[in-house]
């Protein structure tokens, strides 16, 4: 079945007013309450008073970098290194579910200029994009639109762990370098002692990057 017409199932943090909507999506592997839950163990509860944060889950796939077994995953890739080709079928089935995903916010009168999400390459106009021992493909199709495109006025974020031994902060930085020299503007953040996981201290200054965006 189409990735696009699977179930996505979420969990969200709502309030009685939202102005504002933030999706985390969570690492390869991993869910939405999995993240969530996570996050809470680091810094407790979390709540934002016009904000609402959407944790989803991923599609069941097949994942080739972890020989083929089923995993919840954005998209497939063929193993975890910048120099593999993307798979772009499956990052264009995934596009088309998060534009599902966000086309409901904004349905529900959330402006696309008050969302916060990963991006670039998909959506364009959203207030802010993050990335947390993440990268891209050296030759990544995102680097590609944003030359065809244009870059929007979209800042970036992204945080690594300095001893990352899955996501090795060269391809972090690497990934940056490539982004700003198109024209994105952003900040890298360098976390000393860490692997590849999320600290506390990153998520407070994640959230207090969000609120002051939002």
């Amino acid at each position: 079945m189409s990735l696009a017409l699977g179930v996505l199932k979420t969990i969200a943090q709502t309030n009685s007013k939202n102005t504002a909507t933030v999706i985390f999506l969570h690492g390869s592997g991993d869910t939405g309450p999995g993240v969530c839950e996570w996050i809470e163990s680091l810094i407790g509860p979390f709540s934002f008073p016009h904000i609402k944060l959407l944790f989803p889950t991923a599609p069941l796939q097949s994942y080739t970098a972890s020989a083929g077994e089923m995993r919840h995953v954005w998209f497939d890739r063929k193993s975890i290194s910048m120099e593999a080709n993307e798979n772009v079928q499956s990052i264009q089935e995934i596009g088309t579910v998060m534009n599902k995903l966000i086309e409901e916010e904004i349905n529900n009168g959330v402006p696309l200029s008050n969302i916060i999400v990963v991006a670039y390459k998909f959506n364009r106009g959203l207030k802010g994009v993050f990335a947390l021992s993440s990268f891209l493909n050296r030759d990544s199709e995102v680097f590609h639109s944003l030359k065809v495109q244009g870059v929007p006025h979209t800042p970036l974020l992204m945080y690594h762990g300095e001893s990352d031994d899955l996501v090795p902060i060269k391809w972090g930085k690497t990934t940056f370098e490539t982004l700003t020299s198109l024209g994105v503007k952003g900040d890298f953040v360098s976390l000393p002692n860490t692997l590849h996981e999320l600290k506390k201290k990153e998520l407070e200054e994640l959230f207090k990057w969000i609120r002051e965006l939002l």
